[in-house]
């Protein structure tokens, strides 16, 4: 199991999530992405495309500033 980060900070949605959906396609079962992100709609945005596509939401931290770190397990 890897972790690996994504930095999103800055991108405005739906930035975030297509990173997010380019990087999936090299992330093996197990493996967590950490993506740090500051767009308003960024959590909300993670949650749906994770739903979606049945990956695991472990953790959501609100960092300051507007940003936050969501674990994505896969």
């Amino acid at each position: 199991m890897g972790v690996e980060v994504l930095d999103a900070v800055g991108m405005k949605c739906p930035e975030p999530v297509i990173k997010i959906a380019v990087k999936s396609i090299s992330m093996k079962p197990g493996d967590v992405l950490e993506v740090i992100g500051d767009c308003s709609t960024f959590e909300r945005d993670v949650r749906l495309w994770c739903e979606r596509l049945h990956k695991v939401l472990l953790s959501v931290k609100d960092e300051g500033g507007g940003k936050k770190r969501i674990q994505i397990q896969f």
